[in-house]
């Protein structure tokens, strides 16, 4: 009788703690579980992108750097009005928007919690003008927004052994569990057992960017066009099941087929 209450015990906490750490994707309505208090997740965040920031080169190009920080204050400002427009200002809490321009080859971007967001020289060849910049910037930024990088964490450190709490994690382990947190968020590399997962985010992301980007002014028509040049980037792609981002003609249907919702929200400036 004794150990049927301890597991009744138990099964109440554990349902307990699924429960709080389940919330709603915002635009796509799928469930998540993040089970790593934001309020660690958004120090840490702060703390890695300072110090990426110093062990990297900012672009000196002033005209682009402005462009970056230009398109990425509209997108901000959209997703806030997005946010309070549907009473989910809460989720942005503590968020402290900052766009940067490093000069970096590699074709990337990112955003880690709190809108701290990077976006990398090497993508502007592809992302072409102003448009296609607010392409990538609100597919980065949707992320953020959406936590798929507790998710992704919290999965990773499951997996690891590490627990939940991040605190723990970095006095056992420091250097793992950074690694951990940069691949989370885009910056580091990612492992088979996460693929699935990702796709998930990726889609969420496109489609949320879609929307993050339209109410910012920008025509999201362009984004089918951005990912085509993506994709033509060369080199070999593995198959979809292996891939941490879906297969282009996927990601291409996907972007269509959500394009009619995104086009609501379209304001274009006027002249």
């Amino acid at each position: 009788m004794k150990k049927m209450n301890y597991l009744l015990s138990f099964i109440s906490i554990v349902t307990a703690v699924i429960v709080v750490s389940c919330s709603t994707v915002p635009i796509t309505g799928r469930k998540q579980m993040n089970l790593l208090p934001e309020s660690e997740i958004m120090a840490m965040s702060f703390s890695q992108y300072e110090e990426f920031l110093s062990q990297n080169n900012l672009s000196k190009d002033k005209e682009t750097t402005e462009m970056v920080k230009r398109v990425g204050q509209r997108i901000a400002n959209a997703v806030e009005t997005y946010f309070k427009n549907h009473g989910m200002s809460d989720r942005l809490a503590n968020f402290a928007w900052e766009f940067n321009l490093v000069d970096d080859d590699t074709p990337n971007a990112w955003c880690m919690p709190g809108g701290k967001v990077v976006v990398y020289t090497g993508i502007l060849p592809v992302t072409q003008d102003e448009t296609g910049l607010a392409v990538v910037m609100g597919h980065e930024i949707a992320h953020a927004v959406a936590r798929h990088g507790n998710e992704r964490m919290s999965q990773q450190l499951a997996v690891q052994g590490l627990g939940t709490a991040i605190s723990v994690a970095l006095d056992e382990k420091p250097e793992q569990t950074k690694n951990i947190f940069l691949a989370a968020y885009g910056i580091g590399s990612q492992v088979v057992y996460t693929l699935p997962y990702s796709r998930t985010h990726e889609t969420e992301a496109d489609k949320m960017g879609l929307i993050f980007m339209a109410m910012a002014g920008y025509n999201p028509r362009e984004a089918v066009n951005f990912w085509k040049r993506m994709s033509q980037l060369g080199g070999q792609k593995p198959p979809e099941f292996l891939s941490t981002h879906p297969a282009d003609e996927t990601r291409a249907k996907n972007l269509n087929d959500f394009m009619p919702e995104a086009l609501k929200y379209y304001n274009p400036p006027q002249n």
